[in-house]
């Protein structure tokens, strides 16, 4: 979960071929300013090409209705966790409640969001102890988690390094990726997957730009984050996970590769990294 701000217009005027199918491998649909227009926008993502979304959750009072949403979208599957800013949600009997909400719903397929945000918070201790017992749920569930990093790669390489002496890193997913190179190899070097967001398609956004064009073919995912950072020429309106095709599409293009092609590869690596089930939509 991001936000952003700036100006837009429309994307992919013509629409994606109508062949390709996409994973939207992170998004909020849960939030309100879905509330009057869901199934619209549901329309929209499945004229789009997108064949499996990927629910994050940031605490878990919203596990119930993200829950609900997937019985409404049998193309939803989800994740359940506590976000770096939202360590006040995070209580005693909040692992043990994670775990229920995890084995008792087969639609759960990752841990998380979980992570580190040092750009809006500085509680880095705080943020540790909820983000271990995390990890350690997906590791005792074999479970991928989906990670939030945000100026936050150092003390995440840290621990990573730190529990990789022990084997306790996750398989998983650095979402919304905005870090430098040599941080994604980093991270890849532990076996993470790296997924792009609408920051891919800003222009200055130079360094992201450099990892799109680096990352290993069979390392990397594509993402919305909505209803945050929407793509250009939509940045600043609401994002929706339709609007998936126009980061798959800028990617493709820093790859000098066709749509086609990340819309197979991108979807093939979020199949496999979340077990997923992939719908005629």
């Amino acid at each position: 979960m991001s936000t952003a701000t700036g100006d837009a217009t429309d994307g992919l005027a013509d629409g994606p071929p109508s062949a390709i199918a996409l994973v939207d491998s992170h998004c909020h649909i849960v939030f309100r300013n879905f509330d009057a227009d869901l199934d619209e926008v549901a329309a929209r993502w499945r004229e789009a090409g997108v064949s499996a979304l990927v629910h994050a959750c940031v605490e878990p009072a919203e596990i119930p209705a993200i829950r609900a949403l997937a019985d409404r979208f049998p193309e939803l599957s989800y994740a359940v966790g506590v976000h770096p800013l939202d360590t006040q949600h995070w209580q005693e009997h909040t692992a043990r409640d994670l775990r229920i909400a995890a084995q008792a719903d087969s639609r759960v397929v990752a841990i998380g969001e979980l992570g580190l945000d040092l750009y809006r918070e500085t509680n880095l201790e705080r943020q540790l102890a909820v983000l271990e017992p995390q990890l350690d749920l997906a590791v005792e569930l074999d479970l991928p988690v989906i990670i939030h990093c945000r100026d936050a790669a150092a003390a995440m390489l840290e621990l990573f390094v730190s529990r990789a002496r022990q084997g306790g890193i996750p398989r998983g997913v650095m979402h919304c990726w905005g870090g430098t190179p040599a941080e994604m190899e980093a991270f890849l070097a532990h076996g993470l997957y790296i997924s792009f967001s609408g920051t891919v398609t800003f222009p200055k956004a130079e360094a992201t730009h450099q990892c799109a064009r680096q990352v290993p073919s069979d390392r990397y995912l594509v993402e919305t984050d909505c209803p945050f950072l929407a793509p250009v020429p939509r940045r600043g309106k609401r994002n929706e996970p339709a609007f998936v095709a126009t980061v798959a599409a800028r990617v493709a293009e820093l790859r000098g590769e066709t749509l086609e092609q990340v819309a197979s590869t991108s979807t093939a690596n979020a199949t496999r990294l979340f077990n997923l089930p992939l719908h005629n939509v």
